[in-house]
């Protein structure tokens, strides 16, 4: 069976301001990093402009691809079946800048955090939403209508809907292994 390309996600325009804001924030709490400033937009416009130009996420009928780095470039490729959570974060600047900050974690990873992390990306919860019924196509479960729209009022809800929907897939895997 052949791996096709269910989506290739795209970045926010503003991400790169969200991270010159967040470097300069950082800059500004020592007397040292003042300074900086005047360096750091110059250099972090080139740079973040640079690094977003290399970032990719792709989603595929078997796995999820993410590309990204400058001088050193990192390809992670995630099968979608090992997936074990997908987490949308939204701090405050997030929130004014409309901007999602996109977590990917699977089993067997080590370490703590999460094995992928993605700012920026346009229509966040529709990419994760897409992820998970890729994911639950793979599964050969039959997929959960979403009982809650994704939005930012209750992201912890349809987490838990998510969390209760794996319970019961791995509760099926548990139940058909020890049925054999």
């Amino acid at each position: 069976m052949q791996d096709n390309t269910i989506h290739e996600a795209e970045f926010e325009a503003n991400l790169g301001l969200y991270w010159l804001l967040s470097g300069a924030a950082y800059f500004s709490l020592s007397i040292i990093g003042i300074p900086l400033l005047l360096l750091w937009f110059p250099l972090g416009l080139w740079g973040t402009r640079r690094y977003i130009n290399n970032m990719s996420a792709r989603l595929t009928s078997k796995k999820l691809i993410v590309r990204r780095g400058i001088l050193t470039r990192t390809e992670n490729t995630v099968p979608l079946d090992k997936i074990t959570d997908i987490a949308l974060i939204q701090g405050p600047i997030m929130r004014l800048m409309g901007l999602h900050k996109l977590t990917v974690e699977t089993a067997g990873q080590s370490g703590t955090g999460s094995l992928i992390s993605l700012v920026g990306i346009v229509d966040a919860p529709g990419f994760r939403a897409q992820i998970l019924e890729q994911k639950e196509r793979l599964s050969g479960l039959p997929p959960q209508p979403e009982a809650f729209p994704v939005t930012n009022d209750n992201v912890l809800l349809a987490q838990l809907v998510e969390m209760t929907a794996s319970l019961k897939r791995i509760e099926a895997l548990l139940t058909s292994k020890y049925n054999s």
